[in-house]
């Protein structure tokens, strides 16, 4: 694998350009490669043999740092990993996150409680074939368990040498804050990583999310950075209407009830394209560019279904957007921040 550099978005990345995850030591590449596409379980996912091709060409151009959950396609995106792995497994930074219910009307197998979290490493860590686990995302909050049940529950494993690091995702920001101060306070095992969406057309999590990360420090992974395929170009406004019972893919559902495939959305998209003919690459590989230049953001992660979308996601990490570019970008793509933000910048109280 490539040797860690000192480069920075924006001076041509490499998957090998690995950089520092939050307030730790832990050294992952810019790109995180996302499994949820791994199996064909949920109707639209890679088979194992184009995943295992997916797989290679992401570890063997030096990346290392694998997302996945334990229950995405129904348990199959861990096993392809661990399959894929097991030759490599110490280059590797695999992470895993618990908390999505795994059998139907059994409350205890889903959630955030000691037991769940427990349960669903102690399952994971078979599929994934593995001792450990690099990194611990608690996947979504219920608001179900005392904070200090989950922190010491996370720390109770990373004493038993089955997790390393923990993190969190689609967590509120203020919950994140308190669990980071009290995990310092207590001595247990810091938060190092929070997974949120972030991407040209939802970027609300600027407003509380993303400066919590930077001042708690925790670096920022983004999911869906092309916001369900949409900001790849892909989808147009005769998609907004509604079409022939069934007619819509499940793709373009997700991308729906994510709130990305919008008019809003493809009017950003519109700016996207503009700009990636401009530089004679993608839409993607240039709304991949534009999530790196957030200093908070340590990796978006790229999900692809085929070699194909995956080769052309590598090629954001060459994309640079001059100062007009990101400028109208941010222009398209602007939300409010509402209070107290909005009002502190206009009293020159904030930049």
């Amino acid at each position: 694998m490539s040797t860690m550099t000192s480069e920075q978005p924006g001076q041509g990345l490499s998957l090998g350009s690995y950089r520092p995850l939050g307030r730790s030591g832990l050294q992952v590449s810019p790109l995180a490669l996302g499994t949820m596409t791994f199996g064909s379980d949920w109707g639209w996912g890679a088979d194992r043999d184009e995943a295992k091709k997916i797989f290679d060409a992401y570890t063997d151009r030096g990346g290392n740092f694998i997302d996945t959950a334990n229950a995405y396609t129904n348990g199959t995106a861990e096993q392809m990993v661990g399959e894929f792995a097991r030759s490599r497994r110490d280059q590797l930074v695999i992470a895993t996150k618990y908390t999505m219910v795994t059998r139907p009307g059994d409350p205890n197998s889903g959630g955030t409680s000691r037991k769940s979290m427990v349960r669903s490493v102690e399952g994971s860590l078979p599929r994934l074939r593995t001792h450990y686990i690099d990194l611990l995302y608690l996947h979504m909050w219920d608001g179900l368990s005392p904070v200090e049940e989950v922190l010491r529950a996370m720390d109770d494993l990373v004493r038993a040498g089955k997790v390393l690091y923990v993190g969190m995702s689609d967590v509120p920001a203020w919950q994140v804050s308190r669990m980071q101060a009290i995990a310092e306070l207590r001595g247990w095992a810091p938060l190092i990583a929070l997974e949120i969406p972030y991407n040209l057309i939802e970027r609300t999590v600027e407003r509380d999310l993303i400066p919590m990360a930077q001042t708690m420090g925790l670096g920022v992974i983004c999911w869906s950075p092309l916001a369900s395929g949409v900001l790849t170009g892909k989808y147009s406004r005769s998609d907004l209407e509604p079409g022939p019972e069934g007619a819509a893919s499940s793709r373009m559902q997700v991308a729906a009830g994510n709130g990305f495939l919008t008019p809003r959305g493809l009017d950003i998209t519109d700016v996207v394209k503009d700009i990636a003919t401009e530089l004679g690459t993608t839409p993607s590989r240039v709304a991949l560019a534009w999530t790196l230049v957030n200093p908070a953001v340590t990796a978006p992660i790229v999900g692809a279904r085929s070699l194909a979308q995956l080769e052309d996601n590598f090629g954001g990490l060459d994309v640079q957007l001059d100062p007009a570019q990101q400028a109208r970008l941010d222009e398209v793509s602007a939300v409010e921040l509402g209070f107290p933000h909005d009002a502190l910048r206009r009293l020159g109280l904030t930049t």
